[in-house]
């Protein structure tokens, strides 16, 4: 029984520590960098460098999960004052402060040998800058001081695709770039709605998020302009060559989407709307990125 008991408490800090490394927004970071990965590799299933892709995964996934972890540290007291967030480990009393930013440590050391060793090091100081800038800059600095904070601090979210190109080809060119404004300019439509649906939460706990601060309608334009130019932004692959007319098709018919979630959140306002919008965004990336890849690949067919 004793056995059992003690299993059972190993079981709930195992729990408690991976959520620290907040995994699904991971997952999402680790897929939008294997598109860049598979993107910069050929157009066959057969020449791609797996073993490289394996390595840089897990060397991203590392950063980012310590990336994650300080988050929970510096964010901790805010955390537990808000409804969508005060049963995380550190207001519960599952893991203390030091035990999180040993954690944290120990995985942003493991990153780096992963990503030095086996990937190149390239990789290594875009990660540690994606890292930095997310634990340091946005959630030390930026979330409290301005409401423009998640589009300044949307840079270190944007960044795997650009990790994942440098860790196949030792560099990162325009195309990775391209990915990089995508994501960028995607980010504050993905997350202002979250902040308008949860704006209560972040009024009482002092983080001026743009619907606290210039309330939900201006917010609602802000995420419209940034919905338009994320569209905008997904023609580039096939501009520049680097994506053909079935991508372009896909990003379209997705992109309509898109707009007319934003669209509705100015003309049919619901207090469900910016949920579904924050839904939608989701898929709409995850979806974009797979057609991309689609379009890429069929090249080698």
């Amino acid at each position: 029984m004793a056995q059992s008991r003690s299993l059972g408490l190993d079981f709930a800090a195992v729990q408690s520590y991976c959520e620290l490394t907040k995994p699904r927004v991971v997952s999402l970071l680790i897929f939008t960098a294997m598109v860049g990965m598979l993107l910069a590799s050929p157009a066959r299933m057969a020449d791609i460098h797996w073993t490289v892709i394996l390595w840089a995964s897990i060397g991203i996934a590392l950063a980012s999960g310590a990336a994650a972890a300080v988050n929970h540290v510096v964010d901790r007291q805010i955390d537990g004052q808000m409804k969508r967030t005060h049963t995380r480990p550190l207001p519960n009393d599952a893991i203390s402060v030091t035990g999180a930013l040993v954690f944290a440590t120990v995985l942003m050391v493991m990153s780096v040998v992963v990503l030095v060793v086996f990937v190149n090091k390239l990789t290594a100081i875009l990660t540690m800058a994606g890292l930095v800038g997310y634990a340091g800059i946005y959630t030390g600095f930026l979330k409290r001081r301005t409401p423009q904070n998640i589009v300044l601090g949307g840079a270190a979210g944007a960044i795997p695709p650009v990790l994942g190109w440098a860790a196949v080809t030792g560099h990162a060119p325009m195309a990775s770039w391209v990915l990089f404004l995508i994501i960028f300019l995607w980010t504050p439509a993905h997350f202002w709605p979250l902040a308008i649906y949860r704006s209560d939460d972040y009024a009482r706990v002092g983080i001026p998020m743009m619907p606290v601060t210039r309330g939900v309608r201006h917010t609602s334009w802000l995420i419209l302009a940034y919905t338009v130019g994320t569209v905008l932004a997904t023609q580039l692959p096939y501009m520049i060559g680097m994506a053909g007319k079935p991508y372009l098709v896909g990003a379209d018919v997705l992109g309509i989407g898109f707009l007319y979630h934003a669209l509705r959140l100015i003309y049919a306002p619901d207090r469900h709307n910016p949920m579904r919008m924050f839904g939608y965004s989701i898929v709409y990336l995850s979806l974009l990125f797979a057609v991309l890849l689609v379009d890429h690949y069929m090249v080698g067919l």
